[in-house]
């Protein structure tokens, strides 16, 4: 009895330790929360699948040129079929009965030559190679997913944070104003516009509470995880700017042989070269060399047929009314296709990157600008907190000067997520995330 009490209590005390582990939230810095997305993004997943099937892919096509071995069976029974055979007329014919065969064969097969399967290798591997490149992109996506979203939940935090601790200090105000008001001291009048003051902050905090949610739900999708999975960031927006913003590598020059577009619509146009190689080759004669040996288990009254054979089979291509011909200019037309594709492509990137540049710099002095205005803003505001208690200004001074408070710190915030993304993209066209 005592045994299985035990045993009960046991089983109680793990499940329970299962279901506190299962609730404990995921803790992720910002480095740890980009790792974490590499090992699970579904996304990223898919990508390895490709290069796997790309790989095999490649596998399949130089299987194609090794020996091909295969081998069969047979069994022929004619149901008392005969024939006649008159040798002499004068004679009776010759009646021969057929008897059951079966016959067992093996075949051996080797390309000996084949233009369009050597070229069929070179293109298996370009392939291959495209499924590596648009991995390493979506790679870069990933990350830059995965830290904007992360920057948006700590910007959302800090100013849900900012907005309550001005609804605290709005709710003292109020409750002090009520009381004067009560008292007869000030008019209702002033309560009133407290009251819609503090109703205003009170729907900012839920509205940014509900993206702070959107921010994670974000995050939750980039790193794979279920919906209702408990995240906590260990990183800081203070850190954040200390770490991330000013990144040195922002400042390096632009190379557009770095940037994963312009890899790829290389590698389109290394393929469409190849391809013109593949339609030329359709000109050119294939040699297959074979053996096959059979045997008869059961045999016919008369067989001539050998047991081994050995040959060589080559196919010529010697008419094709002009099918190769459109087949190889089609090819070629591609080709001038993709190299004009990738001076569009040059073109625009150059003028992008330019773009995010100003974009930056930009920012990088409203930056500066707005981290003064919120010092400046904060000591109005308190000044204002002064002033109102001491009976000094009107309660419309006062909330005025809490809105533009309240307006400065999102604007700042604001900047430093606009800054931390857009210096994240130059960064990511330069393949240096």
């Amino acid at each position: 009895m005592k045994t299985i009490y035990s045993v009960i209590v046991t089983g109680i005390f793990a499940f329970s330790l299962v279901t506190l582990q299962a609730q404990e939230p995921l803790v992720l810095s910002m480095d740890s929360a980009v790792s974490y997305a590499l090992g699970h993004n579904k996304t990223l997943i898919n990508s390895k699948f490709a290069i796997d099937k790309s790989a095999q892919k490649l596998k399949e096509t130089i299987a194609a040129g090794l020996p091909q071995i295969s081998a069969s069976a047979d069994y022929n029974n004619y149901l008392g079929a005969q024939a006649s055979l008159t040798l002499n007329p004068e004679a009776p014919p010759a009646i021969i009965e057929f008897n059951p065969t079966s016959t067992a064969r093996g075949n051996i097969s080797q390309l000996i030559y084949n233009g369009s399967f050597f070229v069929g290798i070179q293109l298996s591997k370009l392939a291959k190679a495209i499924t590596e490149q648009s991995y390493q992109k979506d790679e870069l996506n990933v990350k830059e997913q995965t830290m904007q979203a992360y920057f948006m939940i700590l910007a959302s935090e800090r100013i849900a944070e900012i907005i309550a601790s001005n609804k605290a200090n709005a709710m003292l105000i109020y409750e002090k104003t009520k009381n004067l008001a009560a008292a007869g001291m000030i008019e209702q009048t002033d309560v009133k516009k407290l009251s819609i003051m503090l109703a205003s902050v009170d729907n900012g905090l839920k509205s940014t509470q509900r993206q702070v949610e959107l921010g994670y739900n974000l995050l939750r999708l980039q790193l794979g995880l279920e919906s209702d999975r408990a995240i906590k960031l260990s990183t800081t927006l203070a850190e954040i700017e200390k770490l991330y913003l000013f990144h040195p590598s922002v400042a390096d020059p632009f190379n557009i042989e770095n940037n994963m577009d312009y890899k790829l619509v290389s590698m389109q146009g290394e393929i469409a070269l190849t391809t013109i190689k593949l339609r030329k080759s359709a000109y050119l004669p294939s040699v297959v060399g074979f053996y096959s040996r059979t045997e008869k288990i059961l045999k016919p009254l008369f067989d001539f047929n050998p047991k081994n054979v050995l040959g060589l089979t080559v196919n010529i291509p010697i008419l094709s009314s002009g099918v190769r011909l459109a087949q190889v200019n089609q090819a070629k037309i591609d080709f001038d296709i993709s190299n004009n594709t990738r001076a569009l492509l040059t073109q625009q990137l150059t003028l992008q990157e330019r773009q995010l540049r100003y974009n930056y710099t930009t920012l990088l002095e409203q930056y500066e600008t707005q981290k003064d205005n919120v010092e400046i803003a904060k000591e109005v505001l308190d000044k204002m907190n002064l002033k109102y208690q001491q009976g000094v200004i009107s309660s419309l001074e006062l909330t005025s000067s809490n809105n533009d408070y309240l307006t400065s710190e999102m604007n700042y915030t604001n900047i430093i997520l606009q800054l931390l993304n857009a210096e994240m993209t130059l960064r990511k066209i330069n393949s240096k995330l």
